[in-house]
């Protein structure tokens, strides 16, 4: 369902907000690959609509108060999805999650989702998957849904599932969900001690399913000391530059990882790659193809593209260069020869006409006791709250203050409490103890 582009008075808004965001930079990180302030006004915001989770994650952002906390009213939801609007535009991409959005009634999931895509957002879908039944998806991309991104790895410790290598078998079943549904599909995965060896077979398993059932884009988040979980401080092994080289061994070729920045360098990192046969992997941005991809920023920054709506997306790009830009027929066309010469090749090698685009994705959050004002101050990943919106790093360090009532008195009120599912007995280590049932 193609959105309805912005009105005049939204571009203008939108043209207004986008200048605003470039000078809000620290000086250092006005670069010309910079995407915040050129392209998009912000990476994106998230939108909780539920504290409460039907899993016990290891590895948790949330509070120890966070199922005690009562879910917002629409009413306070839509309006936070109108200030996400007045503070970053139209198009802004909004994630609706949790907890697990999920657990909020189905008509009311609804009527959110239908409503942020109703004022210009372009609404995410972000959960474990548990209750995202494919009779669900399919009623909230009726509504204006554009992406679902399911979490899944080992932090979560479904029943019945010990590795990445097993929990392939949901992937692949959340993936039948989607299929044919027309949203981008997103995989999100917990990097932690326990799956850090399995990394390079999950890269391989996003790969061999690139573009299947939309699966565009693969996130990689890093452990970090905040919330509930039960794990806390990063092993020395994780760090950004580590999982960035284990991407790169299992694609088999150095991705450009420093070619998009999205706000502050040690916090996101993108890489876009060009995928054939569901084993070859193309790097989009090598070479030359930052120097491109920094002049596209200057002069197509402001084009209103929507990936529902290739075709017009498409015909506004070609007007925009026939129209404004001309010399682009000098710049463009000796990058997309090259791409596509690769692309041939690989085909060859692979004897395979499967070609897709995939993104890896790195969010590198930081531990709640150790906030980088800078990192902050240049934060592209927002989170909505009552009172405006704030960087995902400082609302994890101090999410009591932001989730609970301020007329709820908190260990009077309202009481710390655990997710149905925490019952786990656990060792020393935080390992499951297994009952001899179970053994």
């Amino acid at each position: 369902m193609p959105m309805q582009p912005p009105s005049p008075n939204e571009v203008a808004a939108l043209h207004r907000l986008l200048d605003e965001r470039l000078q809000h930079l620290s000086p250092q990180f006005r670069a010309p690959n910079q995407v915040l302030g050129r392209r998009s006004t912000i990476g994106c915001v998230a939108l909780e609509v539920t504290q409460r989770c039907n899993l016990d994650c290891t590895l948790c952002y949330l509070s120890d108060y966070s199922e005690a906390v009562p879910d917002p009213p629409l009413d306070e939801l839509k309006r936070k999805a109108d200030r996400i609007k007045e503070l970053f535009g139209a198009q802004t991409n909004v994630q609706i999650t949790g907890g697990d959005p999920t657990l909020r009634r189905r008509d009311e999931l609804v009527e959110i989702v239908r409503y942020v895509a109703s004022i210009g957002l372009v609404p995410a879908l972000f959960t474990n998957g548990i209750k995202a039944t494919r009779d669900l998806l399919t009623e909230l991309r009726d509504v204006g849904l554009v992406d679902v991104a399911f979490h899944v790895d080992v932090t979560q410790e479904r029943k019945g599932y010990t590795s990445e290598l097993q929990l392939n078998e949901v992937r692949e079943e959340y993936l039948d969900r989607a299929r044919g549904l027309g949203l981008a599909t997103i995989f999100n995965t917990t990097v932690c001690d326990d799956n850090l060896h399995e990394i390079p077979d999950l890269v391989r398993f996003f790969v061999k399913h690139a573009g299947d059932a939309g699966l565009g884009m693969a996130s990689f988040q890093l452990q970090a000391d905040t919330g509930r979980g039960v794990l806390h401080q990063r092993p020395e092994a994780i760090t950004r530059r580590r999982m960035q080289k284990i991407v790169d061994d299992a694609c088999g070729t150095a991705l450009s990882w420093d070619a998009v920045l999205i706000g502050h360098p040690e916090c996101h990192n993108i890489a876009y790659v060009v995928t054939v046969g569901g084993r070859e992997v193309i790097d989009v941005f090598g070479g030359s193809g930052r120097a491109v991809l920094e002049r596209f920023l200057a002069d197509f920054g402001t084009v209103i593209l929507d990936r529902r709506d290739v075709p017009g997306s498409a015909l506004r790009l070609i007007r925009h260069v026939f129209g404004e830009r001309p010399e682009w027929l000098r710049l463009g066309l000796p990058f997309l020869g090259r791409l596509g010469l690769d692309v041939a090749r690989a085909m060859a090698r692979t004897r395979s006409a499967n070609v897709a685009k995939l993104s890896f994705f790195m969010q590198n959050f930081q531990d709640a006791a150790a906030l980088d004002p800078e990192r902050i101050h240049n934060c592209s990943f927002m989170v909505a709250t009552r009172d405006g919106a704030v960087s995902m790093c400082e609302h994890n360090a101090r999410r009591d203050d932001y989730i609970i009532p301020a007329n709820l008195v908190r260990g009077v009120d309202i009481k710390p409490a655990r997710p149905p599912i925490a019952s786990v007995p656990r060792d020393a280590q935080h390992r499951p103890i297994k009952s001899p049932s179970s053994s």
